[in-house]
């Protein structure tokens, strides 16, 4: 019996001020190895956000990334252990400093959601495919 599984990686990490263009340096690697080039700009800015929001809300700062290749594209996975789901504002002030990260990720991906985590966290996801 030939099983099959598709590549993914799993990277464990305290996320910081540098975080997220060390994960996009990485993410972009994964793509180019992958053969999905085509897709770095949109998934490197779904990391950028996702890890943003683990800087800015999650207490500890300690998250799981998972990036999983799937037929078509990539489905990214993003764990945390705060409860608290993200919120996508139905109106922005033209002066809030914040908010924007999920229109963006809406913006540039193909789907998105938030689920809970085993742990009492939960995982942003978002999937990025080839048109």
């Amino acid at each position: 019996m030939n099983l099959y599984f598709p590549p993914t990686y799993r990277l464990s990490l305290t996320a910081g001020a540098h975080s997220a263009r060390h994960i996009r340096r990485i993410v972009r690697s994964l793509l180019e190895e992958w053969g999905l080039p085509e897709l770095s700009d949109a998934v490197e800015l779904g990391v950028t956000e996702l890890v943003a929001n683990v800087v800015r809300h999650v207490p500890d700062r300690r998250c799981v990334l998972l990036v999983l290749r799937q037929t078509a594209g990539v489905r990214v996975e993003l764990t945390d252990g705060w409860a608290q789901p993200p919120v996508l504002g139905d109106e922005l002030c033209p002066e809030a400093e914040g908010g924007r990260g999920l229109v963006l990720l809406d913006a540039v991906v193909d789907k998105w959601g938030v689920c809970r985590a085993s742990g009492g966290g939960k995982t942003v996801w978002f999937e990025a495919t080839r048109y």
